[in-house]
């Protein structure tokens, strides 16, 4: 396991700010007790803060007729929709919604060539707020597979993800399980499928990024 280059400034940063306090405790309050359990609760939440940017190493299982998920998480809609942004056609959504302990990369479900990415600026309501999908902060991405098929994935903020991250352009060659973004401190991400797209997961099952198998294309 590694760090996320998004955390690194981040966590340097409140390594200093953490010491600092300590240390100033220890003049403060010189009691062993109290400084102990400062010690004890800057480490614990250092930990927790540090577990947001890790990096799971795992070799992909690449597959062209399956579609991998983007995210850590849990599966929190499976529906027919319209998607009216890029595709406008009726498309089958996941949704995988992603804690504050989840990893926080973002993976490519599939292979192709990025033919489509916008960001949108929006709102912060709570992630499986119904209206998130279309007024929340978000970055809309599409890839193009070999075969022309296109899926189009959504990053999408919360109440505490504010920073989304997308390291993708149009016309960018990706495989399937590459890095595309980062979500901080927990959010959403929506997958949308062609109709007869066989899903896999089911409401409430647990997902890895670029593990576990959405669906079969």
């Amino acid at each position: 396991m590694t760090i996320h280059r998004e955390g690194r400034a981040l966590l340097f940063v409140l390594l200093v700010i953490l010491f600092g306090l300590n240390w100033g405790i220890s003049f403060l309050w010189p009691q062993p007790i109290i400084q102990n359990i400062f010690i004890v609760v800057s480490i614990a939440f250092y930990l927790l803060i540090l577990q947001f940017f890790r990096i799971p190493i795992f070799t992909v299982q690449k597959n062209e007729s399956q579609l991998l998920a983007p995210a850590d998480g849990k599966v929190v809609v499976i529906e027919e929709t319209e998607e009216p942004e890029y595709l406008k056609s009726k498309r089958k959504q996941v949704s995988i919604f992603m804690s504050p302990i989840n990893v926080h990369i973002n993976r490519m479900p599939v292979a192709g060539k990025i033919s489509y990415t916008k960001y949108h600026p929006g709102k912060y309501l709570v992630a499986w707020h119904p209206k998130s999908s279309t007024e929340n902060e978000r970055t809309t991405i599409v890839a193009k597979m070999k075969d022309g098929t296109e899926i189009l994935f959504r990053q999408i903020a919360g109440a505490l993800a504010r920073r989304i991250k997308w390291y993708v352009k149009e016309g960018q060659q990706l495989d399937q399980g590459d890095e595309f973004g980062f979500i901080k401190f927990g959010s959403r991400v929506d997958i949308f499928l062609p109709l007869d797209a066989k899903v896999l997961v089911k409401i409430g099952d647990i997902t890895k990024g670029g593990k576990t198998i959405i669906a079969e294309l």
